[in-house]
């Protein structure tokens, strides 16, 4: 098996498939840290996941929240004070019940998140330029086909942040 050009031999071996997407998945991640390191030294990985969740979400009690990230609630209100301290995220007193406050993000909060989104969405977009249209449609299916498997939805990620929100 080669590391680049194509595997159309031995297409349907599960171990050539799983190393094509284990190619995929290490440039992806490379696309998202490099996306991340426009707000770093703001926000921590963690926080900046909150943002996006709250982005995704909407407004969002913390016990909810907690739940989403897989963190303890005090761990999330720690997270939620820091955003908050960095006009990120306002969080409001519920008005269904005063013990619980809602988080919600901010006009920055929101043109943080997108200024991250958007260096993702032009970094994937370079890549695919450089697709025939032949490619850009074989990788749609083969994409499509893949996220289904996993339990994915372009239009409604079933994990919005990448993971089940039971792992830690």
């Amino acid at each position: 098996m080669t590391h680049s050009g194509s595997h159309r031999g031995d297409s349907a071996d599960p171990l050539a498939v799983t190393s094509a997407v284990v190619a995929a998945s290490r440039l992806l991640v490379g696309i998202a840290v490099r996306s991340l390191a426009e707000v770093e030294g703001r926000v921590t990985l963690p926080q900046f996941r909150m943002l996006v969740v709250l982005s995704e979400q909407g407004p969002t009690n913390l016990v909810t929240m907690a739940g989403l990230l897989g963190v303890t609630s005090p761990t999330a209100m720690r997270m939620a004070d820091r955003l908050v301290l960095a006009e990120l995220v306002v969080r409001e007193v519920s008005p269904h019940s005063r013990r619980e406050s809602i988080m919600s993000l901010t006009s920055q909060g929101r043109r943080l998140v997108a200024k991250v989104m958007a260096r993702r969405q032009a970094e994937v977009a370079a890549i695919v330029s450089r697709m025939t249209p032949e490619q850009r449609r074989a990788v749609i299916e083969a994409l499509t086909v893949f996220n289904q498997a996993g339990e994915e939805s372009v239009a409604t990620p079933a994990h919005p942040l990448g993971w089940p929100e039971d792992h830690r």
